[in-house]
C-alpha cells in the first residue's frame, strides 16, 4: 500500500508516526531515500518530516553513515510510559519471585484503556521471555494465556468489540480462531480461574496464567509464566498452584492503590 492510497491526505503527525515505525524496524537506521521508498512517500516530504523529528530529538541523523535512526527523546517517552502503566514495586517483587520459584519467564499483564498490555516481565538467560512479549506488548490476546484471562472477564459486548477491532489471526496451527470454540475456551477459563495456552502464540512455548482481582472479584490483571512445551506438560500442575498463590498475593498488594482503580476502569 503506497503513499497515494495510504498516507495521502493524512495529517503530518500520522505521517511522522509512520516514518518512526519504518525507522524503528531497522536495526541500524535508514537513509532518507530508503524511508521514502518503504513508505512510497515523496522524498521532499520525507526530508521535511526528518528535519522536524531531528529537531525534536525523536530522530537522530547519523551523518557519517548517511542514515536516520531513532532519537534519544524516545527513551524519555519509554520511561514515561513505564511510569504511567505503573507496576508497583511490591508487584514487581512478586513477579520476580514467581520467575524464581517457577523457574520460568514471568509476566504481569493489565487492562490499559481498550488494550491488554504486558506491564512487567522478569526473565533470565536460561529462562528467556517469549519474543516479542516484552513491556508494552499488546497484541494477539486471543493467543496468549494472560490475554485469555482478561478477555474471559470482560462483559460480552466489550469482548466482542475488542475481538472485532483486533481480530483473531492464526499465529500458529494451534491458535483458536473460531469464535464459538474460543467462547467455549473462555468459559473454561472462567470456570477454572486459570488459562492455558499450548503453542498458540508461537511454536516452542506454552503458557499458564491466573487472574488478579479486586476484593469484589473484578479481574484487573493477570500473572503468567511461559516455558518449553515438554517441560510445561510435566510441570504445569505444580506451577498452577504457585501461579494461583502469586496472583492472590498480587491482588492483595494492589489493594488501596490508585492503580487498582485505574485498572478496573480500563
Amino acid at each position: 500500500m503506497g503513499y497515494n492510497d495510504s498516507l495521502a491526505g493524512l495529517a503530518s503527525v500520522q505521517k511522522a508516526f509512520a516514518l518512526l515505525d519504518v525507522v524503528a524496524a531497522h536495526r541500524r537506521g535508514l537513509a532518507a531515500k530508503e524511508i521514502a521508498s518503504e513508505l512510497a512517500m515523496p522524498l521532499p516530504t520525507v526530508y521535511r518530516l526528518l528535519k522536524t523529528l531531528t529537531l525534536s530529538g525523536h530522530v537522530v541523523h547519523l551523518r557519517e553513515e548517511g542514515l536516520y535512526a531513532l532519537g534519544y527523546k524516545l527513551h524519555a517517552l519509554d520511561t514515561s510510559l513505564r511510569r504511567q502503566v505503573g507496576t508497583p514495586p511490591a508487584v514487581a517483587r512478586l513477579i520476580r519471585e514467581l520467575h524464581q520459584r517457577a523457574d520460568a519467564a514471568a509476566y504481569y499483564a493489565v487492562h490499559r484503556g481498550e488494550d491488554i498490555v504486558v506491564a512487567h516481565v522478569v526473565e533470565s538467560p536460561n529462562r528467556p521471555r517469549i519474543t516479542p512479549m516484552g513491556f508494552g506488548f499488546n497484541d494477539a490476546a486471543h493467543a496468549t494465556a494472560f490475554g485469555k484471562v482478561l478477555l474471559a472477564a470482560m462483559e460480552a459486548e466489550r469482548r466482542q468489540g475488542y475481538l472485532e477491532k483486533h481480530g483473531m489471526p492464526s499465529m500458529t496451527s494451534a491458535t483458536i480462531c473460531d469464535p464459538e470454540r474460543f467462547a467455549t475456551e473462555l468459559a473454561a477459563v472462567r470456570a477454572e480461574g486459570l488459562a492455558i495456552e499450548r503453542e498458540e502464540f508461537i511454536r516452542g512455548a506454552s503458557c499458564l496464567a491466573a487472574p488478579v482481582t479486586t476484593p469484589a472479584g473484578q479481574v484487573v490483571g493477570s500473572v503468567a509464566v511461559s516455558m518449553d512445551p515438554a517441560e510445561f506438560q510435566q510441570r504445569h500442575l505444580e506451577v498452577a498452584l504457585l501461579l494461583r498463590d502469586v496472583a492472590s498475593r498480587v491482588s492483595r498488594a494492589l489493594r488501596g492503590t490508585s492503580l487498582l482503580d485505574a485498572g478496573g476502569a480500563g
